[in-house]
């Protein structure tokens, strides 16, 4: 019987996150309301709310379940793979996520992201730097720049392949952090 109603809860939640997706081809995030929701999809809101607290719980769930399991399931062997296959996940489905990066505040997806990279990028800076006040800078540091380097690399209208967005970031940290260890060990 569980795994009927888990299967059946599955599908409630993928029939809500195709309409949700269809619905915003022709409109703006903000103007869909859980009712086009629902209507869309011709489930009542009772049932949207059994599910998710609101639209926003409901893009998270979006990208649990589509790029996090995914993420899981190639068990990515470092870091840098796991950011290419980050970045080619936003790069298909790169028209969902310029209108969901774009809004900004409490609930959005920006700071659902954000925190989900502080958490990623904690656990290194931890293991290098220990716990303190100078790991948490880092991790605010990294976490903010890697958000605003996705939302500007998806919100570009030439948005380049992911493949080169990735080795881009990877160059960027990578040859930034050599070029400051030499020009600090010549001086």
């Amino acid at each position: 019987m569980g795994v009927v109603f888990l299967a059946d809860s599955n599908i409630t939640k993928r029939a809500l996150s195709t309409a949700l997706k269809e619905l915003m081809e022709n409109e703006p995030f903000s103007k869909i309301s859980v009712g086009d929701i629902c209507e869309k999809c011709e489930m009542n809101r009772k049932s949207f709310y059994y599910h998710f607290r609101d639209k926003y719980d409901l893009v998270s769930w979006i990208y649990d379940t589509e790029c996090i399991a995914a993420l899981r399931q190639k068990e990515c062997s470092s870091g840098w793979e796991m950011l290419e296959e980050l970045s080619a996940y936003f790069y298909e489905n790169r028209s969902f996520y310029r209108k969901i990066l774009d809004i900004d505040g409490q609930n959005s997806f920006s700071e659902y992201f954000r925190e989900m990279m502080a958490s990623v990028i904690s656990e290194d800076m931890e293991e290098s730097f220990g716990q303190g006040e100078t790991s948490a800078f880092y991790v605010n540091f990294y976490a903010d720049a890697f958000l605003c380097a996705v939302k500007r690399w998806l919100l570009d209208k030439d948005c380049i392949p992911a493949e080169r967005f990735s080795a881009l970031l990877k160059s960027c940290l990578l040859d930034a952090s050599d070029a400051i260890v030499r020009r600090f060990s010549e001086q």
